[in-house]
């Protein structure tokens, strides 16, 4: 039996495609569609069914797009209450795509409605299981991610719910059947995903620590709530997207290529109170731009982090990209529920620069300029990377404040002396110093190269102490 994996690294997503005579199954599938039309295309086979999981947190599912586009119908499990039609099915029912059988096993825990897809090949034989966030590689979905739509459903529920699903539903399922998980490492829905994206199921029994045999309820309860971090403000808001329905993406994509000239995008911003969000890299950005905007380059995790800082789905958006990356930053916005892009940039950053209107700079400095300001006048030191991060090393004295909590702690970064930022590399710094810039602060620099090279130029392993003062 084929299963193909299609992973979006970004998002640390998988979608599965499946066909058999003519037939094809997409599951959980993103909201650009384009990719699985292509795919079906290719085999010449109409696409009869959308398995969905569950109603997810981290992405706005293509669900909807996909019945528009082919007439398939939507496969919820057990427990689910769309917005809309679709088909609820029952533990335990069967569908058929060709000869293949997808069996509805209902797994509750990291939602209520969560559903694994028991697959079965042309002959019967069980083949594999697409787990959603049922089932990690290394890991298991966190359980506190409904209560933030449903209030009585804790994380401790939950939990519970998990455990008995795992012992009763997928544990006693045969070893060398393959875990299909819809994340991978990098996703906000686990916190020990591997790298790898699938796996025997008789491995993950013997390597991953939810799947202990000799485990209580009790312990399992423990250990998976233990070391959660606050899921990202979007999560409740993409889920309710998932439930309700939404606009198509053929909409979203019509109103935010809207080309702006400069003057009709100052309008515009003004206008509008629209958000003008700059996706070149950090070095261009911290060169010139547009006072007030803020930077989230679209060569990281670009969605990901515009959910982590920007707090409401629905903020109207304005982009500057370099020319022709538009499409790509309204399409990875709107895989996230941001969908209000109003238009964007034309011609670019050049372009604003060329009309003359005014543009603002942010002050970078290199590891070895750092070095000599700590050791000339105590520089105060910023670590906005994980804690994780921070935990496993850091410089003596650096003050820590993740990125993600930058705006519930403006208050500890001073406006009467000079302090620096810092991430690993520079991006998520420079995220930072654009959101300071715009609140008003303008005697800090930036790092370049972040910690990797004050690693190289030894700065984490001196005994400066960075001044704590005004905290």
């Amino acid at each position: 039996m084929k299963v193909e994996q299609i992973y979006t690294g970004c998002l640390a997503h998988a979608a599965y495609y499946i066909e058999h005579n003519g037939e094809a199954a997409i599951f959980d599938p993103l909201r650009e569609v384009g990719p699985y039309l292509q795919r079906a295309q290719k085999d010449k086979a109409t696409i009869k069914y959308v398995f969905e999981t569950h109603f997810h947190a981290d992405f706005v599912s293509g669900h909807l797009d996909l019945r528009k586009k082919t007439g398939a119908d939507i496969v919820f499990g057990p427990l689910a209450q769309p917005g809309y039609e679709a088909i609820i099915a029952e533990d335990g029912q069967l569908f058929k795509v060709g000869g293949y059988g997808i069996k509805v096993i209902h797994t509750p825990g990291h939602t209520m409605e969560s559903t694994t897809y028991l697959l079965l090949d042309e002959h019967g034989k069980e083949h594999g299981i697409i787990t959603g966030d049922t089932l990690f590689i290394g890991d298991v979905g966190r359980p506190d991610l409904a209560q933030h739509v449903v209030a009585d459903l804790t994380e401790e529920k939950l939990a519970g719910h998990l455990y008995d699903s795992l012992r009763n539903k997928i544990m006693p399922l045969d070893d060398d059947l393959i875990v299909y998980p819809n994340h991978g490492a990098g996703s906000a829905c686990g916190k020990k995903m591997s790298t790898e994206t699938t796996d025997t199921l008789g491995n993950q029994k013997k390597t991953n620590y939810a799947l202990r045999a000799d485990m209580t309820k009790e312990e399992f309860i423990k250990e998976l709530l233990t070391g959660l971090t606050a899921p990202p403000g979007y999560f409740p808001q993409n889920v309710l997207m998932n439930i309700k329905g939404y606009e198509s993406l053929d909409t979203i994509m019509e109103r935010g290529t809207t080309a702006l000239d400069p003057d009709a995008f100052e309008a515009a911003a003004n206008e509008t109170g629209a958000l003008v969000l700059d996706t070149r890299g950090a070095g261009d950005f911290s060169k010139n731009f547009i006072p007030n905007s803020i930077n989230i380059g679209l060569e990281g995790s670009f969605a990901q982090w515009v959910g982590e800082m920007v707090p409401d789905v629905k903020q109207p958006i304005l982009l500057v990209t370099y020319p022709g990356a538009e499409e790509e930053a309204i399409t990875r916005l709107s895989r996230v529920g941001y969908d209000q892009t109003l238009g964007y940039l034309k011609g670019g950053f050049e372009a604003w620069k060329a009309s003359g209107k005014e543009t603002d700079h942010l002050d970078r400095i290199s590891a070895k300029q750092l070095e000599a300001a700590l050791q000339a006048n105590g520089l105060m030191v910023f670590d906005v990377r994980k804690k994780s991060e921070y935990d496993s090393e850091h410089m003596v004295g650096a003050i820590h404040v993740p990125l993600n909590e930058i705006n519930q702690h403006l208050a500890r970064f001073p406006k009467d002396r000079a302090f620096t930022l810092h991430c690993a590399g520079g991006y998520r710094s420079m995220i930072a110093a654009s959101i300071l810039k715009q609140r008003g602060w303008d005697n800090f620099t930036d790092v370049e190269g972040g910690f990797a090279d004050m690693v190289k130029t030894g700065i984490p392993k001196t005994d400066y102490v960075c001044p704590t003062t005004l905290l």
